[in-house]
């Protein structure tokens, strides 16, 4: 533990030094190395030491903390340094998504705000749609894992002592299907998952999610969401009012929204997307050819317009949508990503080339403000401190023009215990033989792997020949010697090196029994049976250690989800035993799935070249229809 004595008034920074000194491995004590602290005006940055006594010049909370991170990081390293920041955006965070079942619990949503402090992110806003607690509708955040008042306050209160603000982040429009499925939301839906817009009760519902979502916190902002309500007036809105122009619509209804948070004293901001999508002939977001008529952005009341994009590596791109967006005289947030809702694993390759991308071309344009989304889609199956490598770098262009990404390696290391190579194998889950450097077509390789059903198949004739079993082999014993570290992340390396141990057997496991079937090659089938009997066992063995990580950092709620694939993903493997033992005895004269000629996969999230092709559970493990009429 590094002794320190900090000088000069360090009142503003004291409670969120007591929080975090263990953390950061310091402690205060008149005896230790002098350190003197000056709040500066200037968005510039200094720490130095001069081998007897340090200074630091911060201009912000946050930025202090930052600051003293790399101090002492610097301190362990050399004798003396004189280093320099300077701060690119006012505001610069995260979003972290608690609505696609993994709600982080207040424990792990400490732990991800201490390594924000120690990256100088000043932003977290938290994305519940229906995961927080609105007391007028008990069946709002039924079984989900909703935040209370009480939780919400704890966590704000443990983030302003770090300088970070909390921003509740909500829907007021659609992605509100799970809140809307129950009876006493029935007549105030459009759709299924969207409100009926021109309602006065409708409004009543509205005003009690934005007072409940904002009262816990200090902040007088919010996130109101608005985006992808793709069905807006098409559904009990049309019956009620016919065919509508629905640029009219979002606007009548955003002016609704804004009488509520203007009544709250609330700042807004929302997604962009749908203004867009709406101008687009085809419905895209980033449609080059889509237009917002003059009279419609005219008539946009006044909120923040949120302009989300992780997904292009040309930062030209980011310049003609940046343009677009200042052109609606609104002020323009930035909300890029860290990819982790790819799959079961994080997607760096990706995450690390569109971050320098869009942050490069927000330096550009004069953006203030920028945050760095968590997704965590179709389960929430990452954890999301898998996002740490990314959101190193989100932090670090934040503070710096440009990044030398050996210095972050080593600043990573010191910043969580692993060296930054040894992070970045998780990225190898999903960039496989096959699939194209850095992942840019956002293959979701292991997730496939590990749900698809082993006699059906529906990825086989994809990754037949990439040579991904023997990848997932060599991945193993690498992710092995890492697993021994001893931290908070530790059961991350737990989790994923089994995983990794598992596909090691399952990712080819239904061409190998296919191969075997058809050439009637028994002693082939024997060993494939062998191996699905040990699979059973090391599914089991993964659902632990992913339910272990978890409930380390989120609710149990969702879990069940998760557990049910888990579920599944066993059964099937025993049913796999159970069909091609009766074969072999000669109960059976032929397997039906085996005799099917596999395809190649093929719906709309095989995205081109140099992927094997990513979707949603529903998709992987069947092609007929899991649920539903």
């Amino acid at each position: 533990m590094l002794a320190l004595n900090l000088t000069n008034d360090v009142s503003e920074v004291k409670d969120g030094l007591n929080t975090i000194a263990a953390f950061l491995g310091v402690k205060q004590n008149p005896n230790g190395i002098p350190l003197e602290v000056n709040r500066v005006d200037g968005h510039t940055l200094r720490y130095q030491f001069d081998g007897e006594k340090g200074l630091i010049e911060f201009h912000s909370k946050s930025s202090f903390f930052r600051l003293l991170n790399l101090w002492i990081y610097q301190y362990q390293q050399s004798g003396s340094f004189s280093l320099e920041e300077e701060e690119q955006f006012e505001k610069t965070g995260v979003m972290v998504d608690s609505s696609r079942n993994a709600v982080l619990n207040t424990d792990g949503m400490k732990t991800l705000i201490n390594y924000m402090a120690k990256l100088g992110l000043n932003q977290v806003m938290l994305y519940t749609e229906d995961t927080y607690e609105v007391k007028e509708y008990p069946y709002f955040g039924y079984l989900r894992g909703r935040y209370t008042e009480e939780e919400l306050r704890e966590m704000d209160d443990y983030a302003f002592a770090l300088g970070i603000e909390m921003v509740p982040c909500i829907q007021t429009l659609g992605h509100l299907q799970l809140a809307l499925k129950y009876q006493y939301a029935s007549h105030i839906k459009d759709t299924s998952d969207i409100v009926l817009v021109g309602q006065a009760e409708t409004y009543e519902f509205l005003d009690n999610l934005i007072r409940s979502a904002s009262q816990p916190f200090r902040s007088n902002r919010i996130h109101i969401g608005m985006d992808e309500a793709f069905g807006l007036g098409t559904g009990m809105y049309q019956i009620k009012n016919g065919i509508r122009n629905r640029f009219e619509i979002m606007n009548e209804h955003l002016a609704e929204i804004v009488n509520i948070t203007d009544k709250y004293g609330l700042e807004p901001m929302m997604w962009s997307d749908m203004y867009y999508r709406f101008g687009s002939k085809t419905g895209d977001y980033y449609d080059l050819e889509s237009k917002v008529p003059q009279e419609v952005i005219d008539n946009i009341p006044e909120v923040d317009m949120v302009f989300w994009d992780y997904y292009h590596e040309d930062e030209a791109m980011y310049d003609i949508y940046l343009a677009k967006h200042q052109a609606m005289n609104k002020k323009v947030i930035f909300a890029g990503g860290v990819w982790t809702w790819n799959g079961i694993a994080p997607n760096y390759g990706k995450s690390f080339e569109t971050t320098k991308a869009g942050l490069a071309s927000c330096k550009r344009n004069g953006v203030k403000e920028v945050f760095a989304t968590l997704w965590g889609d179709d389960g929430g199956e990452t954890p999301v401190l898998s996002a740490l490598p990314g959101l190193q770098l989100f932090a670090d262009l934040s503070y710096r023009k440009e990044v030398d990404e050996a210095v972050m390696a080593q600043e990573f290391e010191h910043n969580t215990g692993y060296p930054f190579k040894e992070f970045l194998l998780l990225n190898d889950l999903d960039e496989t033989p096959g699939v194209m450097a850095n992942n840019i077509n956002v293959s979701a390789t292991s997730k496939i792997l590990l749900w698809q059903d082993p006699l059906l198949g529906l990825f086989d004739q994809t990754i037949a020949g990439h040579g991904v079993e023997n990848h997932y082999q060599k991945l193993a014993k690498k992710l092995k010697v890492i697993t021994g570290s001893n931290s908070d992340l530790t059961l991350i390396f737990d989790f994923y090196q089994q995983v990794a141990e598992v596909l090691s057997l399952k990712a080819e496991i239904g061409i190998q029994l296919k191969e075997a079937y058809d050439k009637n090659d028994q002693n082939l089938l024997r060993d494939k049976l062998a191996d699905a009997k040990k699979l059973k066992t090391l599914l089991n063995e993964l659902r632990k250690a992913h339910r272990a990580v978890w409930m380390a950092y989120n609710k149990p709620f969702g879990w069940e989800v998760v557990e049910i694939r888990y579920g599944g993903a066993i059964a099937r493997m025993d049913t796999t035993v159970y069909r091609v033992e009766a074969y072999l005895d000669g109960e059976l004269t032929k397997l039906a799935e085996l005799e099917e000629t596999k395809l190649p996969f093929s719906n709309p999230y095989h995205l081109g070249e140099g992927t094997h092709g990513r979707g949603l559970y529903q998709d992987m493990v069947t092609a007929g229809k899991l649920s539903g009429v």
